[in-house]
């Protein structure tokens, strides 16, 4: 697919008062639709570039471009700007104000002068978004930090931004309140929005991004995809960063002289397939041959459902994928078994024979089974995945 591209960075540099130049000569192309971790350890200059990105900062030197046109810093246009390039901070309680997380979400489309309709249709739908229905008029002090970063997010998402920015995501996060960031990421990106982060989080990186920017004292020092930023060993060395684990695995099993088949791993999977391979394909099947995966969209289904659809498929295994899947197995009282990388798991699961249920919202079933029909094709497997079809839920 062509890439459209979205904001042209050029020769872009900016220094804070009294203090060397933060972010020098970053010539920089980013399209439409795309992930992109910016990734470096700190005073890198990563938070730099993003604020720059929506016009929180001006540069001293270059241009930025948006949609083609030049970024301009008159009151005006930087509203419409930051309309269309949203930014979440790495503190979310830098940028929630409001009393009630309602008033909060619906602050910006208040600033934006949008109808009363309009403001609850939007509002309403940023909630449902980021899994915080229910949450309307509960204070933002009372909530979590994963739940308040869904918050600032639902603020960002309300005024409907073509990208969204996020500083340092997972911070200040668990693991599990991680996982659900980044499975939102995906989610939104899933839906159109082009999302940039910035992290030092390397083994978070290089699996999620389609495109990694590294950087090192304010420079750009590479700039693909993740398995090409990370590969040169003394780039990643210089930006006081380390090897992610698979990457690193897979050069210890190539000085071994076990091959990758070309494609550098990001996954667990893709470690499996270079064993594999070396194995000349042969693996061991369960006696009944590979198990099945079955996706179901969490919308059409009421938690009496979710649980007559899993003893109906025998599932040994229960993953839920993305934000909106995780509050409705969390309210119908289901623990998952898998609830990151879920479809490569599966694939993994359904591999050793297990049958696999898979809970996701509308917009990912699609993503799952595109997912498992590649893996298929590319590693000649014949994993069957379907879509459960049910009826619109009228019992709660």
């Amino acid at each position: 697919m062509e890439m459209k591209p979205l904001i042209q960075l050029s020769n872009l540099s900016y220094a804070y008062p009294y203090a060397p130049p933060a972010i020098q000569n970053i010539n920089q192309t980013i399209n439409a639709g795309e992930k992109i971790a910016i990734v470096g350890s700190n005073g890198a200059g990563k938070s730099t570039l993003l604020l720059t990105l929506n016009g929180m900062l001006r540069p001293v030197d270059g241009r930025i471009t948006f949609q083609g046109k030049p970024v301009l810093y008159d009151k005006k246009s930087l509203r419409t700007l930051r309309q269309k390039v949203g930014f979440v901070f790495q503190d979310p309680d830098v940028q929630i104000i409001a009393p009630t997380v309602w008033q909060d979400v619906a602050f910006g489309p208040v600033n934006l002068d949008y109808p009363e309709e309009k403001i609850k249709e939007v509002v309403q739908e940023a909630l449902h978004k980021v899994g915080l229905e229910g949450f309307e008029r509960r204070p933002p002090y009372h909530l979590s930090g994963g739940e308040k970063k869904r918050v600032a997010i639902a603020g960002v998402l309300a005024m409907d931004p073509d990208v969204l920015i996020l500083d340092e995501p997972t911070s200040m996060l668990d693991p599990a309140g991680s996982e659900d960031i980044m499975d939102l990421l995906d989610e939104l990106n899933q839906h159109g929005k082009t999302i940039i982060i910035s992290t030092h989080d390397v083994e978070l990186a290089y699996p999620w991004a389609d495109r990694v920017i590294l950087m090192e004292n304010g420079r750009i020092t590479a700039s693909g995809t993740p398995e090409k930023a990370f590969s040169d060993r003394e780039l990643v060395k210089r930006a006081r960063l380390k090897t992610p684990i698979l990457l690193e695995l897979c050069q210890e099993l190539a000085a071994r002289g076990i091959k990758n088949g070309g494609k550098l791993p990001t996954t667990v999977l893709d470690i499996i397939r270079i064993i594999e391979n070396e194995h000349h394909g042969n693996i061991r099947l369960f006696e009944n041959g590979y198990g099945s995966i079955h996706v179901a969209d969490v919308d059409l289904l009421s938690g009496k459902k979710a649980v007559a659809f899993m003893n109906d498929m025998r599932c040994d295994t229960v993953g839920v994928m993305g934000s909106r899947a995780k509050i409705c197995s969390r309210q119908w009282g289901i623990t998952p078994d898998i609830s990151y990388a879920v479809i490569d798991k599966c694939i993994l699961q359904a591999m050793n024979g297990k049958t696999c249920a898979i809970f996701t919202s509308k917009g990912m079933v699609s993503r799952v089974i595109e997912r498992v029909n590649e893996f298929n094709a590319i590693n000649n497997r014949s994993i069957p995945v379907q879509e459960i079809s049910v009826q619109t839920p009228d019992d709660q």
